[in-house]
């Protein structure tokens, strides 16, 4: 897949998913604001009830009595006023009217002769009644006290103008709410208004929307997740594809090398000037069948590590010498290094050689370093391999002075197919295959592979064979 399309579809489902975010967000602040609408309007509904209930209480006979006692007289009544207000006590009637007088000239009175029990009641009632479970703080506000007459069931101002310490203020939340009703009286400047404070009403809100945010917020994440992975996998798929295409490749001039040599040889057996000539047959042929033996070896890599891939392998476990390995396959690749001018030391300090292992493929790792080692060391390889015991095994160290390996590398040496990029060198020749390989066979040996490497510095492998084999 083409990289720009890949990044066109990273942007699209991004913007896709926080246009979703953002839509999820804008449906659940709607309801919040929609139940908070609604628990308005329930608190309103319940405080105009409970102002209507008081009212009825000012039309009492208890309410005139009270009021009537001196102590609880607020204002001055005319003589009218008075004598009406003595007739309705002797008569026992009319204390509609008698409340009527005292919202019109001493509304601020009847404030402060509401009765504290009758109004706790009639709050936790109504409330209740609206389904309002919430705590809550109330008062009664006077305009003349400037401040809160009663406080939650009690008086809050016992003497006008009271700011010492004991005067019980309301909160700053009940002096802001916005939940409030005038008593007795129309005219705010008049009379004071009841004002209720819910201080959880704002988490409970949100609470109430809990459930669909929490299961929005997973699904959301959920997405995300997918897409992220999905992103990943794709990437992965592309750089695989991509280190496919480049052992493909690889592949293709490795068998492509063999073929031309047979080809000449072939048409040179078939030249008259040869076919008479045993020895230069000899020679042509010998070459074929050299030829023949390296597409073959390539082939037989190529099967070998599908075999792994697929678990599809048997280790033939023997008794194995770790120092002769190390020893022999040294002498393979020493002759190479020699004639790049390099050299190759060789350190069997392992007192305890004998492991249990596949001598071919412990071979074959070995061989796989060594051979590394040369192809990316520089114009005069410096290689050292060294054979020592550690703990319940053998370490194997390969040491060389080669190009060495940046950190986004070494998270990938051990994959198939990924070669270690070169610069310009287009010379070292290999299917990518070895390290994967040798990743597998270590694994199977129960074993240990680690690579320390450092950008033109060099790389240093270290094997670990443990002495005993166990299924």
């Amino acid at each position: 897949m083409n990289k720009k399309i890949i990044w066109a579809i990273i942007i699209l489902m991004s913007a896709a998913l926080f246009g979703i975010a953002v839509t999820q967000f804008v449906w659940i602040k709607a309801q919040v604001d929609l139940d908070e609408k609604n628990f308005d309007d329930k608190v309103v509904m319940a405080m105009n009830k409970v102002k209507s209930r008081l009212q009825k209480d000012t039309e009492t006979k208890d309410f005139v009595t009270n009021y009537w006692k001196p102590q609880n007289r607020t204002s001055t009544l005319s003589s009218e006023n008075a004598k009406l207000i003595s007739n309705i006590l002797l008569k026992d009637q009319n204390y509609l009217q008698f409340a009527d007088i005292l919202r019109t000239i001493d509304p601020e009175g009847m404030l402060e002769n509401i009765d504290k029990e009758n109004l706790d009641r009639y709050i936790k009632e109504e409330l209740e009644d609206q389904g309002i479970s919430l705590k809550y703080d109330y008062g009664v506000y006077s305009n003349r006290h400037n401040d809160f007459v009663i406080r939650n069931g009690n008086f809050a101002v016992q003497v006008e103008g009271n700011s010492s310490p004991a005067y019980v203020g309301a909160t700053r939340g009940l002096y802001d709410s916005k939940y409030k009703v005038q008593l007795f009286n129309d005219e705010e400047s008049l009379t004071g208004y009841l004002k209720i404070f819910f201080p959880s009403k704002r988490s409970w809100l949100w609470a109430s929307v809990l459930p669909s945010m929490l299961s929005s917020l997973l699904f959301t994440t959920l997405i995300l997740f997918c897409f992220a992975y999905t992103i990943f996998i794709i990437f992965r798929q592309k750089k695989v594809s991509e280190m496919k295409t480049d052992f493909i490749n690889n592949m293709t001039h490795e068998f492509k090398t063999p073929i031309a040599t047979i080809s000449l040889a072939t048409d040179s057996i078939t030249n008259n000037s040869v076919i008479n000539d045993v020895n230069k047959v000899k020679r042509f042929t010998g070459i074929i069948k050299q030829e023949n033996k390296r597409m073959l070896n390539q082939v037989e890599k190529v099967l070998q590590m599908a075999r792994i891939d697929k678990q599809d392998f048997e280790l033939k476990i023997t008794n194995v010498n770790i120092n002769d390995v190390v020893f022999q396959a040294s002498e393979n690749t020493r002759l190479k290094v020699i004639k790049r001018d390099g050299y190759l030391i060789t350190q069997l300090n392992a007192v305890y050689p004998n492991i249990e292992g596949d001598l071919t493929h412990v071979s074959n790792i070995v061989h796989n370093l060594l051979d590394n080692a040369e192809k990316y060391s520089k114009e005069k390889p410096e290689i050292t391999i060294t054979t020592e015991n550690y703990e319940n095994g053998v370490n194997v160290i390969i040491q060389d002075n080669g190009i060495g390996m940046s950190k986004e590398s070494l998270k990938h040496i051990f994959d198939k197919f990924y070669r270690v990029h070169t610069g310009n060198r287009h010379d070292i020749k290999g299917f990518g295959l070895g390290l994967s390989y040798v990743k597998a066979l270590m694994n199977a040996h129960k074993g240990m592979v680690k690579v320390e490497s450092e950008l033109d510095k060099g790389s240093t492998f270290t094997l670990f064979f443990p002495f005993k084999f166990s299924d």
